[in-house]
C-alpha cells in the first residue's frame, strides 16, 4: 500500500505556471491538475481502505472482548465453586449486607 504520491505539499506550493498573453497556459494548468486529481485518487482510495481495514479491526475487537467476557465469567464462576473461595464469597456477601444495613438505618435517622 505504499504507492508514492506525485505531488507534496512544497511542489504544490512551488509551482509557477508560464503566463501567456491571455493568462496562464491553459496546457500546464491542465497538466499540474490532472497531477493533482491522480493524487485525491490515491488519497480517497488509501482512505477507504484504511476505514474497511478500521472497520474489521473493530469487528474483531469487539468479538474478542466478547470471548474475554465470556471466559472471565467462566473462570469467576469456576472460582466461586471452589471450596476454599465459598467461605471468602459469603464473607464479602455479609460485608456489602452489613454496608446495606447501615446506609438504609442511617437515611431512617
Amino acid at each position: 500500500m505504499a504507492v508514492k504520491a506525485n505531488l507534496d505539499i512544497q511542489a504544490i506550493l512551488d509551482k509557477e505556471f508560464n503566463v501567456d498573453f491571455k493568462g496562464y497556459n491553459a496546457t500546464e494548468v491542465d497538466a499540474f491538475l490532472d497531477l493533482v486529481i491522480q493524487d485525491y485518487q490515491m488519497f480517497q482510495q488509501t482512505c477507504a481502505d484504511l476505514m474497511e481495514k478500521n472497520g474489521e479491526l473493530e469487528r474483531t475487537n469487539a468479538t474478542l472482548r466478547a470471548k474475554l467476557i465470556e471466559l472471565e465469567g467462566r473462570t469467576k464462576v469456576q472460582a466461586e465453586n471452589s471450596p476454599s473461595m465459598q467461605g471468602q464469597a459469603n464473607i464479602d456477601i455479609l460485608k456489602r449486607l452489613s454496608r446495606l444495613e447501615e446506609q438504609v438505618f442511617e437515611q431512617k435517622k
